[in-house]
């Protein structure tokens, strides 16, 4: 069966770009209103331009980051270093913002559908990726877009597992297999400036027919184990046999006993219908025994 490529479910893009912020939007208002001013008050219209031209350029200045952002600036295309967090100022139209980095532990969905197994067996693997930037520098100058980067390599590298790994490893050594997923992506991912925290497996998908096989092999490890838990008890019973037949062989009126026991036990059963042989009759003189036994069960029926 050809193995099917998808695309991960992957992680949004590094933002880029400036940022809207109240000290940004208050300085905007205030030169554009300082040039409504002007226009209104002195008919200039030169100070009008004027003051939205300063408004909007002193609007780019002020730039506020989060607790857990790093923001990479460049100057004229050439790094300039990071920013953050809070407030940082830019030179308008000479600073620019490459990416806003978010270092909190993210996490990123992948799977490798329809993939073999080292013994040829097609299986869908569903995995969450918990990972986290901590080098922003490298993750935002050595990698296009590394949220995109980190998700195929996860995928990429569930497929390679799955592939030198048989079905049976699989399903029983999942602790394993996320511990060896997890380093063999941290190692891919490691010269972006990202380390992976944790892989986890959500499922594992078998075709239905090999679903039903497994079933079916299930049930009769079952009842063979049943058949031999059953076979050991009646070798236990007759070495109990074995036993019991000795103690018996040397004492007549001791098996003599027993059997009568074993009679009176099944006569007690109403209704309950028992053939002794002949031979037993007379060797152990049970006639006697079983014509008293039927005549006191008639006095129960035919008495009030």
């Amino acid at each position: 069966m050809p193995t099917t490529f998808s695309a991960p479910v992957v992680a949004e893009s590094a933002p880029a770009g400036l940022r809207a912020n109240f000290l940004s939007v208050l300085l905007l208002l205030g030169f554009a209103g300082l040039g409504v001013w002007s226009l209104l008050s002195l008919n200039s219209i030169a100070g009008a331009v004027f003051g939205f031209g300063m408004g909007l350029i002193s609007g780019m200045a002020p730039q506020v980051a989060r607790q857990w952002e790093r923001v990479v600036v460049l100057r004229l295309g050439r790094y300039r270093g990071l920013r953050g967090p809070g407030l940082f100022w830019l030179v308008p139209f000479v600073d620019s913002i490459s990416t806003w980095v978010d270092q909190r532990v993210i996490t990123t969905a992948f799977a490798a559908e329809e993939t073999l197994t080292s013994d040829t067996v097609p299986v869908n693997v569903d995995a969450v990726l918990f990972w986290m930037v901590h080098d922003p520098e490298r993750a935002a100058l050595e990698v296009q877009n590394y949220p995109q980067a980190v998700s195929w390599a996860a995928q990429t590298a569930l497929r390679d597992i799955i592939g030198r790994t048989s079905l049976s490893d699989l399903l029983r050594g999942r602790e394993r297999i996320e511990t060896e997923l997890q380093e063999l992506i941290d190692q891919r991912s490691m010269p972006w400036g990202i380390t992976v925290q944790a892989v986890e497996m959500r499922d594992i998908v078998i075709p239905t027919t090999l679903q039903d096989a497994m079933s079916r092999e299930a049930q009769a490890a079952r009842e063979k184990r049943a058949r031999i838990i059953l076979g050991e008890a009646e070798v236990e019973i007759a070495a109990l046999f074995d036993q019991a037949s000795k103690a018996y062989a040397d004492n007549p009126t001791a098996l003599h006993l027993r059997a009568m026991n074993i009679l009176y036990e099944g006569l007690k059963e109403k209704g309950a219908l028992m053939l002794v042989p002949s031979t037993a009759v007379e060797s152990m003189g049970l006639g006697g025994m079983l014509g008293a036994a039927a005549l006191a069960k008639a006095q129960e029926k035919t008495s009030p």
